[in-house]
């Protein structure tokens, strides 16, 4: 069997792009914590590092026969992890002007009905998201997010792998948030005019 360990980037990005599993377990396995390590020390979160490593290799794998041949690997790595970096940073400061300007209209004595309101709306409007989930996923996302379960209980529970239970969390996380985002954006954009 082929050493992988021993391969250059350039070998291990012509192995990925045919299809190689081997080849991109081999890239995993060796970026992994240095990105991992470099998105903490922007992120200081390490639920939001694991979610943004996971979408980073889900992404390679899925894309990868749209690499260039002459790709460099670990360049190409650590600007992706970067962009998505940047991303969440980008979103936190989002939210942090959305909540500013929420602390700024609660100080005007005009809140309770306006944010009871908006509250209802927006929790509505996670319920109705998350309702329109496969039942499977729904499921497994209800008892993590909900029930506050760990993984591991909710594999025993239903008697599925874990990796399935992340996985449907994760496909859930990802669904929800693209439904979502339009409507956080429809919010503040509303808020702001």
């Amino acid at each position: 069997m082929l050493d992988y360990s021993i391969l250059s980037n350039s070998d291990l990005t012509l192995l990925l792009k045919g299809g190689d599993k081997h080849a991109f377990t081999e890239i995993y396995v060796r970026y992994n914590q240095m990105l991992q390590n470099h998105a903490y020390k922007k992120l200081g979160n390490f639920e939001e590092v694991k979610d943004v490593l996971q979408d980073l290799f889900t992404q390679l794998w899925t894309k990868r026969e749209e690499l260039p041949d002459t790709i460099n690997l670990s360049g190409y790595l650590y600007v992706a992890i970067r962009n998505k970096v940047f991303n969440i940073l980008a979103h936190r400061s989002v939210t942090s002007k959305y909540i500013q300007s929420i602390q700024e209209f609660i100080e005007e004595d005009n809140y309770v009905t306006d944010l009871q309101l908006r509250e209802k709306e927006f929790s509505d409007m996670i319920e109705r998201e998350i309702d329109a989930l496969p039942p499977k996923m729904q499921k497994v996302f209800r008892l993590s997010r909900k029930m506050y379960l760990s993984h591991k209980e909710i594999a025993r529970e239903l008697e599925i792998s874990e990796q399935t239970v992340s996985k449907q969390i994760t496909n859930a996380l990802k669904i929800l948030k693209v439904r979502l985002s339009s409507f956080f954006v429809l919010l503040i954009i509303t808020y702001f005019s």
